[in-house]
Formats: C-alpha cells, sequence, structure tokens
C-alpha cells in the first residue's frame, strides 16, 4: 500500500507533525500500529479528549479533556524513547493560540527526538502558522485487496460459495465506502437475505445513496430504463456495448484503461436524459446528477469549493457516473466578466479534472447548443466521445412508437398502425412522439372507450414539434454533424431540411 510506505519514510525522516484526514479511525490506527510494528521499533501513544491516553498503563487517563497537557506528554518522555503520539480530532483545537504556540515549541524537539505526532481528524483545517509543521497524508479508502479480504472472511465464515462474476460485482459495489461501512451493509444483507446473492449490489448502491444524501450538489438518481427503451440510436448502443464491461477486473488486468465519458448533443426531447439513465442501470453502476444552479455560490470562492467538494464525492463512490445535464448552460462560451471571473475559474478546474482524472468516475455530459460550448470542453481527450442525437427518422420513430406503446397497452400494442404513425410524425423527437401517444389516451379516456392509432393521429396533428420551433438551430446542429466533426448516434442518414 502506498500508504504504508509514505509513512513509514515519513517516520524515518522524522517529520514532526503528520496529519491524516479520513473518518476510519479504527482503521487507520490499526494499519499504523501494523506498520509501526513491521517496520518501527516505536511505542505508540493513543490520545483522545474525553478519555485521554489510553493504550498504556503507565499513563492510562492522562490529559483527559486536556489537549495542551496531551502535548506535555511528548516533552516529558525519555528523548531516547521512540515513540509515536496519535492524536485523535486533535485538528478541532489547532486554531487555539496556547495548542498552536505548543506545537511550534515542541517542533524542535521532535526534529532532534525519534518521536512523532500524528493527528487524525474529519477535517482539513490547518492554521497558517502551522502549514509549514504539518505534512498531510492521505488515507483511501479500502482498495480492492482489502475489500476483497472482507468478502473473502465473510463467505467463509458463513460457509457459502458465490459465483467469481458475482464476487467480482460486490467487490466493485463495495468500492468507495469505509471498512466500517462495509461491514455494516453486508451484516445487513446477510440478516435480510441470509446469502449474498444479486440482491446484495441494490443494498450496497442504497448505502453509496446515504452519503450522496449528505451533500447538496450531487442528486443520487435510482434508474429502472434499459438501453432496450432507446429507440434508433445503433451507433450509441454499439459504442456503449462494447465498454459494458470495462470497468471489470478482467479489463484492468488487460491493461484497458476505464472510459472517461460522452458528451451527448441533440435538441430537447432526443433521448439524452434516458441514455444516461439507461447506461447507469444497464452498467449496474450508481447515477449521480449535478445540480449546476447549485455548483455556482454567491459567496467569492464558494463555487471553486463545491466543484472541489462534488469530484470528491464522486471519486469517493466510484466506480459511478456523474451526469451533467445542459453542461451548456454551466459553461457558457461567453465573457465572464459579470461573476469576477468565476465561470472561467470553474471551468479551467473542471475540465483540467476531465483531462486528468485517476478514479473510474464515467462522465456522462448533455448539451442542447453548440454555440454555447466552450471548445475546450469539445477538443478530444476531455471525454472518449461525443455523439450527435439527431431526430429520429421514419424507422426510428416506429420503434420508439412500440417502445411506448408496449408500456402502456402491452397486450394490444400490436395492433396499432406504426407505419402511420411513423409517417405523419416527421421532426417529432423521441419525448413528443409520447406525448402524443398520451394526449391521443386523454382524448379517448374522455370518450369512454380505448385509444386507437387514430387517437394518436389526430394529437400528432395539433401538436407542433420543437424542431420546427428552433429550425436554425436544428439546421445548424444537423450541419455540424454531417460535416464529420462528430459521431453520429444512429447509422442512419441525415437529412439536411
Amino acid at each position: 500500500m502506498k500508504f504504508n510506505s509514505e509513512l513509514a519514510l515519513f517516520l524515518k525522516a522524522r517529520y514532526p507533525i503528520i496529519y491524516i484526514n479520513t473518518t476510519e479511525e479504527d482503521r487507520i490506527e490499526y494499519v499504523i500500529r501494523k506498520n509501526v510494528k513491521t517496520n518501527l521499533n516505536r511505542s505508540i501513544y493513543s490520545w483522545d479528549f474525553v478519555d485521554g491516553y489510553t493504550n498504556n498503563p503507565n499513563n492510562e487517563g492522562f490529559a483527559k479533556r486536556n489537549p495542551l497537557q496531551a502535548l506535555e506528554l511528548v516533552e516529558r518522555l525519555n528523548a531516547e524513547t521512540p515513540a509515536l503520539f496519535l492524536l485523535k480530532d486533535f485538528n478541532r483545537f489547532l486554531t487555539d493560540l496556547s495548542i498552536s504556540r505548543k506545537l511550534r515549541n515542541i517542533s524542535r524537539i521532535l526534529k532532534l527526538q525519534p518521536k512523532t505526532i500524528i493527528i487524525i481528524g474529519t477535517d482539513l483545517t490547518i492554521p497558517k502558522e502551522l502549514q509549514d509543521l504539518i505534512t498531510v497524508v492521505q488515507f483511501e479508502l479500502p482498495l480492492e485487496e482489502e475489500i476483497n479480504n472482507e468478502i473473502k472472511r465473510l463467505v467463509n465464515s458463513l460457509n457459502i460459495t458465490i459465483e467469481p462474476e458475482l464476487f467480482e460485482n460486490l467487490t466493485r459495489a463495495c468500492q468507495g465506502l469505509s471498512l466500517e461501512r462495509i461491514r455494516r451493509v453486508l451484516t445487513k444483507i446477510i440478516a435480510t437475505y441470509k446469502t449474498l446473492d444479486t440482491n446484495s449490489i441494490s443494498v450496497l448502491l442504497n448505502e453509496k445513496k446515504q452519503i450522496i444524501s449528505q451533500t447538496e450538489i450531487l442528486e443520487y438518481c435510482s434508474v429502472d430504463e434499459k438501453i432496450t427503451n432507446l429507440g434508433g440510436l445503433d451507433n450509441l448502443k454499439d459504442w456503449l456495448k462494447k465498454r459494458k464491461t470495462a470497468f471489470s477486473i478482467q479489463a484492468s488486468n488487460y491493461g484497458l484503461p476505464t472510459p472517461r465519458g460522452l458528451l451527448l448533443i441533440g435538441i430537447q426531447g432526443t433521448g439524452k436524459s434516458l441514455t444516461a439513465k439507461a447506461i447507469a442501470n444497464d452498467w449496474q453502476l450508481p447515477l449521480l446528477k449535478l445540480d449546476v444552479g447549485k455548483l455556482f455560490g454567491g459567496i467569492v470562492g464558494e463555487s471553486e469549493s463545491r466543484l472541489r467538494q462534488m469530484i470528491t464525492v464522486a471519486e469517493t463512490i466510484s466506480p459511478c457516473i456523474l451526469w451533467i445535464d445542459e453542461i451548456d448552460k454551466a459553461f457558457t462560451n461567453t465573457d465572464s466578466k459579470g461573476d469576477s471571473g468565476t465561470s472561467n475559474r470553474v471551468l479551467a478546474t473542471f475540465i483540467s479534472w476531465l483531462s486528468e482524472k485517476q478514479k473510474p468516475v464515467f462522465v456522462i455530459s448533455t448539451a442542447n447548443n453548440i454555440d454555447l460550448l466552450p471548445l475546450e470542453i469539445l477538443r478530444k481527450g476531455r471525454f472518449d466521445e461525443i455523439f450527435f442525437l439527431d431526430l429520429p427518422k421514419k424507422e426510428e420513430r416506429e420503434e420508439i412508437f412500440k417502445i411506448h406503446l408496449q408500456e402502456f397497452r402491452p397486450n394490444s400494442w400490436q395492433s396499432f398502425d406504426y407505419s402511420k404513425l411513423a409517417a405523419l410524425s416527421d421532426s417529432f423527437s423521441g419525448a413528443e412522439i409520447r406525448q402524443s401517444i398520451i394526449e391521443g389516451m386523454y382524448h379517448a379516456f374522455y370518450e369512454k372507450r380505448e385509444f386507437t392509432s387514430d387517437d394518436i393521429c389526430q394529437a400528432i396533428k395539433e401538436s407542433i414539434p420543437l424542431a420546427n420551433l428552433e429550425s436554425s438551430q436544428m439546421l445548424k446542429l444537423q450541419d455540424w454533424a454531417s460535416s464529420g466533426q462528430i459521431r453520429l448516434a444512429s447509422s442512419k442518414q441525415i437529412y439536411l431540411n
């Protein structure tokens, strides 16, 4: 583990104060004790505000409710005694002048003696006067090997066997959870289902939902849409099919990098949002939706902070899908003088993360207006591919009508005249096709009879598709797509009107 080697190096180099930002207090203490026992011969003194020092009979309860006295033990110990001081939640006292001054004073001792202070806290708050003294070490959530060992331990204790594919899916679903959460949710699964099976995946994803609910920027989307619910879009479906297992252990062993993301462009109603939901369901990954409106705060620096929080949560939950709806509204290709450059700074941080992210976060962004998209977003390397979702052609409209009518009338859907419906609904998007069916149902329901193809035809004739209202924008998108600068989501030919 990278953390173990990094910590051992800092201890040998006599770094005076190390700060570890984590919520996994028990796990970090276990890892530190194991590391020290293996690599260094040091005594460990563990302190918290309520119980004082513990695990050492000579100082049991010392410095209880007294953080300043907790630091005095560092001075009292023999200068030649190698020691490690674990101070839990001590970050809360760093802003106190007496604590800050005391730390700076004893730092001289720490540099000369084999002693190190390790602060364990959940919030990374370090005063400026201590930043040169304190070294921050990242403690990652459990990696694949630790999760595998935990699942194996549980499986062996229950004396059950599970298929390798399910074992891999369980490991992937557990990624992003602390070891304590993993143990708790696996215990819950066993208590509910008496075994580990495919139902376990949904329980684990719901546990991740609890983490996401703690932030107001991201929304956990429960999805039941299927790829088969998408009418047409055969090129896009084929692209997604080849990447469905790209987050698996086999793909990693093969040396295949995980997919980075998709940018879907098209007018409203062509299935961009539906595609994002269908991918999450098909790939069995949690879907996080970014609320762009809440991303931009009124206080200077708040927007950048919220973006970093969003990135942290997404990477913690990974592997996952991050859905940014209407990204053209968030990052407009305009001069941002009115917001003191906030949009430009947020955009720079976002595209930098898109290019350099190492965690398996698959970003799906949707856009309606290419004129508002900055060129930095469109550049290769930000997304794996950019797809254009055109208005469905006649064959695709027939398929879309069949999909929706099978939902509304699973027993009589074959009785409708799909060829006629598709011919009448030229320039209709998938969403508008669905709405025309609903309008026809309302008309027939009002007359207390079953609806027919004629009712839907009447609804189509009374509707004005959005493409007719925004014809110039539609033509511009189609012209851009036909120029070969963007990949077509459907293999059907684009007809310029």
